[in-house]
């Protein structure tokens, strides 16, 4: 299994809940659900990226989290949480594992190890939520943008990213014409390669240097949950 918390799995809880799991590629900007609606499947991200946003009645869409094959999309649902309370949006199309609510709940609820893992990965999610909302409010469009794209980076594994100016504006809660200055910026000092909607990161380390620290902490957020020695 590509999706790091598929492969904390069982061989019996998996082989229990295989009749229930299938792989669908989803398509750039794909909605997975909308805020205030129920939940119908939970998601395990393979090589998609799936950005979760809070719509505000101005039009805007700021991002909260954004997880792929370090995480799970949904998972409150199988801990009745059925109520999405953001969007869930395919920002880099690819392959996610898609697994009926009941299945997983009902198999979680036989095993409390797997039930652990669901409830801690959840936890971990906040944590980023809020490691966004602190991000928001203290730290600078450049700094910010960096933190995003190695974020996707490192979740998409390619350094060649598929994203307009409009959407990387959406994301950070600016105006395009900040991003377009950051963006300039990063290219002229050699970080970042950007023409047509295509970013290409040509300076990782240089990048993680202009990072705020919230890339490192969401980090070390995931790394813990995935660390077995913690458990």
């Amino acid at each position: 299994m590509k999706n790091l918390i598929l492969n904390r799995f069982s061989q019996p809880d998996l082989e229990r809940l295989k009749p229930h799991l299938k792989v669908v590629t989803f398509a750039q900007h794909s909605t997975l659900f909308e805020a205030n609606q129920k939940i119908k499947h939970v998601y395990f991200p393979t090589s998609a990226v799936v950005s979760l946003v809070v719509s505000l009645s101005t039009g805007e869409m700021i991002e909260t989290a954004m997880i792929g094959a370090d995480g799970v999309v949904g998972a409150s649902a199988a801990l009745d949480g059925k109520i999405a309370l953001s969007r869930g949006i395919v920002r880099l199309g690819g392959e996610i594992v898609v697994c009926g609510i009941e299945a997983l709940k009902s198999t979680a609820l036989q095993n409390p190890k797997l039930l652990s893992l669901l409830i801690r990965h959840e936890q971990t999610l906040y944590a980023q939520a809020q490691q966004s909302a602190a991000c928001f409010a203290s730290h600078q469009v450049e700094s910010r943008l960096c933190r995003w794209l190695l974020r996707a980076r490192d979740l998409s594994e390619t350094d060649t990213l598929l994203f307009t100016q409009e959407i990387l504006s959406e994301l950070l809660g600016v105006r395009r014409a900040s991003v377009t200055v950051v963006a300039h910026t990063l290219q002229a000092a050699g970080l970042i390669k950007y023409s047509r909607g295509k970013i290409q990161m040509l300076d990782a380390e240089a990048l993680q240097d202009s990072a705020c620290e919230c890339y490192s902490t969401v980090k070390l957020y995931y790394e813990q949950l995935l660390d077995t020695s913690l458990n």
